[in-house]
């Protein structure tokens, strides 16, 4: 019993150790040649890196040597043979697998077995790989090399496929890489990298800590670069089915991080687009035919104005074909509807489109008929006192015509009236017929030299803004939440003036006290003078005002007064994709991208032949230190003192104070306690049992 437990304890003792021999001799005997097979140089008796004429020497001496009766040969041997020379025979094949261990017809093999399974080897099928690869038409096809790539713009994402010329796999997908290049045509830089361009196919592949190059998902292989980054840290690989779809919208969403258009039917469309649409924004509606993602220059429209325009797909469908003409006047698939202001024509467009005209199409009607005066309008408009005329930086004075209002059926028609009024003023015929001394020529002037602006103001939203010019009793009206059923549209015209002279002779000045200082703070450029319109809803009526204001701001001498205007308060909060374009890492931040990268690192791990010495390593020095321990003499213990005779002893060399005042001060302690243990009870601590309490006497009683 005392043996088996004492061999217990042992193993115990020595567990660590011998976990880590077993972990190493696992290792060595498993999982290394599971991770390191038989390499086909090794089949041919070469080493790695052989040159084709040690290939073809060692082939035919394998195959001519042994017993001539070829009858007697293994047919799988033979099989494995002849594959190892047609691969490392064929000059494409074999930089392929000396490089990167690219090997496609690799399958070939056990099928070839399974074929000839108990027949000679005379019996198999010469050739085994199909050596004929198919023609793509042009390979060179948007090929690049390394210094394309290094001295292009940093801030251009880039999109690789990654081929070889004798892939006959590579061949099938070059159509679907023609496709996805055309989509991502002026949204990204895009190139076909043949493994040949050695610097770069090296430097877009990836590295086993053996130092092995390798593509993991093989050829053809598509990665990608996103702006900003050019290092290796931040290659993007697609990992998915190499489909146009695929590709294009894992690079548009995970690397250019760009919005996703939804579909709609003929039912949501109202309710889920159009009346949860801003209204300062115009509508765009794309009817397609396929039910495709939206293309990537699409996506990129709907990044690049999200402030002015929504995007919706519709899918059409001939059952549904005449209520949408009725609708929108669409006749057929694919088209574009642009829906501007209430009551107004849409725009419409059938055909396909391409990026270029796409974006302009976008450029012309991102506004509404009357645009909207909002924070990324107001500079664009000229109606911002802290900028300029659209005219450009030389116009010293311009005007910006605002109707300000609350969103309601009034304001809707003013906004019609307006729209006609600029229409009016646009057309030159109609201004010949009036009189001299009422002509509205100096309005069609200023509105044809971008001087003069139309435009309209949300009053709810932006209150602040809407009293600041409109203070007066009924502003509340006009300006603000609604209090009343009552919504008054208001017309007004800002003056804006710029004194170029004073500007350029300014000299910055120190305020000679606190209210100069506060006078002086953040005063707009620009002075602004505001003229109210309180005439009929009549378009000459209108027509004349504006007319009169113009003439009287460029010829009369009027004053220069500037004042703080209050901020235009943004009206759309900022997107999700847009917060997150600036952040996104290239490997991605999520747990699950972040998972599936560390179970991969620790996969591509196990493949390193220095695990193997080191577990043993390790289980050698644990061995050998707790060896070296347990041999070790243990120190006598002392015998117990209460079984020893009791004898004055002395006491032991370590236990001996180390100085006279130590030893002193041992002592005295000693002496208290001694004392304390062996002194009487005080008779205070004990009462009496006749003991009484003796009343005292009062002197003055006697």
């Amino acid at each position: 019993m005392a043996r088996v437990s004492s061999m217990s304890t042992t193993v115990k003792a020595y567990s660590v150790p011998l976990m880590l021999f077993i972990g190493a001799m696992l290792y060595q005997l498993v999982i290394i040649p599971n991770t390191f097979p038989e390499s086909h140089y090794d089949v041919l008796g070469l080493k790695r890196h052989s040159s084709i004429e040690e290939v073809d020497e060692a082939y035919e001496k394998l195959v001519l040597s042994g017993n001539l009766d070829g009858e007697s040969r293994k047919s799988s041997d033979f099989i494995k043979i002849r594959y190892a020379y047609e691969l490392l025979t064929n000059p494409i094949w074999k930089r392929n697998y000396d490089m990167f261990g690219i090997e496609e017809q690799h399958d070939v093999i056990e099928k070839a077995k399974q074929q000839y399974a108990g027949k000679s080897y005379s019996e198999v099928q010469l050739p085994l790989l199909d050596a004929a690869a198919s023609d793509t038409g042009d390979e060179a096809f948007n090929a690049i090399t390394l210094k394309d790539v290094l001295t292009s713009k940093i801030d251009s994402p880039w999109l690789f496929m990654i081929y070889s010329s004798g892939s006959r796999c590579c061949a099938h997908r070059f159509g679907i890489w023609k496709r996805i290049a055309a989509l991502l045509d002026g949204v990204a830089n895009t190139g076909a990298v043949e493994l040949g361009e050695v610097q770069l196919a090296a430097y877009l592949a990836e590295r086993k800590p053996t130092g092995q190059l390798f593509y993991r998902n093989g050829i053809p292989s598509v990665v990608a670069f996103p702006p900003q980054c050019r290092n290796a840290d931040c290659l993007v690989r697609f990992e998915g089915e190499l489909t146009t779809d695929a590709v294009t919208d894992w690079f548009a969403t995970a690397i250019l991080s760009l919005p996703r258009i939804r579909y709609y039917s003929k039912e949501s469309l109202g309710q889920a687009f159009i009346a949860k649409t801003s209204p300062h924004k115009v509508k765009v509606i794309f009817f397609s035919k396929t039910g495709e993602r939206a293309t990537p220059f699409v996506r990129v429209a709907a990044k690049n104005y999200w402030a002015y325009a929504s995007f919706a797909f519709i899918l059409w469908t001939e059952e549904e074909s005449s209520f949408w003409w009725n609708t929108f006047e669409v006749e057929s698939a694919p088209a574009i509807v642009i829906l501007k202001d209430p009551g107004f024509k849409p725009v419409v467009h059938h055909g396909p489109v391409n990026n270029s005209w796409f974006s302009n199409m976008i450029e012309q009607n991102k506004h509404q008929e009357l645009p909207q005066l909002r924070t990324v309008t107001s500079h664009e408009l000229g109606c911002d006192a802290r900028g300029y005329s659209r005219a450009g930086v030389n116009v010293e004075s311009w005007y910006c015509v605002i109707l300000a209002g609350r969103l309601s059926r009034e304001l809707n028609e003013m906004r019609r009236t307006m729209c006609r009024i600029q229409e009016t003023l646009s057309s030159d015929g109609e201004l010949s017929s009036t009189d001299n001394e009422e002509s509205p020529i100096h309005a069609a002037v200023a509105l044809k030299e971008k001087r003069l602006t139309f435009t309209w103001l949300n009053g709810e939203s932006q209150q602040k803004y809407c009293l600041f010019y409109l203070q007066s009793e009924t502003s509340y009206d006009t300006c603000g939440p609604r209090q009343d059923v009552a919504d008054v549209p208001r017309l007004f015209i800002v003056r804006y003036k710029r004194n170029s002279t004073e500007e350029n002779t300014a000299v910055k000045k120190n305020p000679r006290n606190m209210w100069d200082a506060l006078l002086n703070e953040d005063v707009d450029p620009a002075a602004q003078l505001v003229a109210r319109y309180n005439g009929s809803n009549e378009i000459p009526e209108i027509i004349k005002w504006i007319a009169n204001i113009v003439k009287d701001g460029d010829s009369r001498d009027l004053p220069f007064y500037r004042t703080k205007t209050p901020e235009l308060v943004p009206e759309d909060e900022e997107p999700m994709f847009l917060k997150g374009a600036q952040n996104i890492l290239s490997k991605g931040t999520g747990m699950k991208p972040k998972i599936h990268g560390f179970v991969r690192g620790f996969y591509d791990r196990l493949g390193d032949p220095r695990i193997g010495p080191y577990l043993l390593l390790g289980a050698l020095l644990s061995f050998g230190a707790i060896w070296l321990r347990r041999s070790q003499p243990s120190r006598p213990s002392q015998p117990d003192q209460s079984e020893q005779p009791s004898q004055p002893s002395q006491p032991d060399q370590s236990e001996q104070p180390s100085t006279k005042a130590e030893a002193r001060t041992r002592r005295r302690a000693r002496q208290r306690t001694t004392s304390k243990k062996d002194a009487p009870s005080s008779i205070t601590d004990v009462e009496p049992k006749d003991a009484y309490q003796m009343p005292l006497s009062d002197p003055d009683s006697e």
